[in-house]
């Protein structure tokens, strides 16, 4: 997994990170283009990049600690090859434990967190077929971050619009 996620780093211009993940003016500016449920896609053109990068973006913050909450977002790479989903998690979480997953009941497994920034923690996956299919197909996913070995906080997003903003990504 860690080779995989350190391949798709060489993939991805930089200029996506900037765009979703920094603190920049940039970002404040990117234009929502539609809404399709609980999701956003969400658009920008970053300084010294010849077109426009878009992504399917949802903000979530843990039910019963509203200081806590998630960046979801899913974009494609530049060359278009392959679809990321990438977790923007706060900071001061416990990293190694990793980013777990679960979608409508079922452990969809961990990640690991790949970096952290100022913004917070990020922790990124190639999507596959059947991710994007039990994304598309269900109703509610749960991410869970780690504030200690034992203390798993599980914030919930919701799946309405996925599909419809997914089949939408250009």
């Amino acid at each position: 997994m860690k080779h995989i996620i350190s391949r798709l780093f060489t993939i991805i211009s930089s200029f996506v990170i900037i765009l979703f993940f920094s603190a920049s003016a940039s970002f404040a500016q990117a234009v929502i283009k539609s809404e399709h449920g609980d999701w956003q896609l969400s658009c920008d053109t970053p300084p010294g990049a010849s077109f426009e990068q878009c992504a399917l973006i949802q903000n979530v913050t843990a039910e019963n600690q509203s200081n806590i909450g998630l960046s979801v977002i899913v974009l494609k790479t530049a060359d278009k090859q392959a679809s990321l989903l990438r977790i923007l998690a706060p900071l001061g979480i416990l990293l190694p434990n990793g980013l777990g997953l679960n979608i409508d009941g079922k452990d969809m497994g961990r990640v690991a967190f790949v970096r952290c920034l100022p913004s917070g923690c990020v922790a990124e996956v190639i999507m596959d077929d059947n991710l994007i299919k039990t994304l598309s197909d269900g109703q509610n996913a749960i991410f869970i971050i780690f504030k200690t070995p034992e203390e798993g906080i599980g914030i919930p997003v919701s799946l309405n619009g996925f599909n419809q903003g997914y089949l939408t990504l250009p």
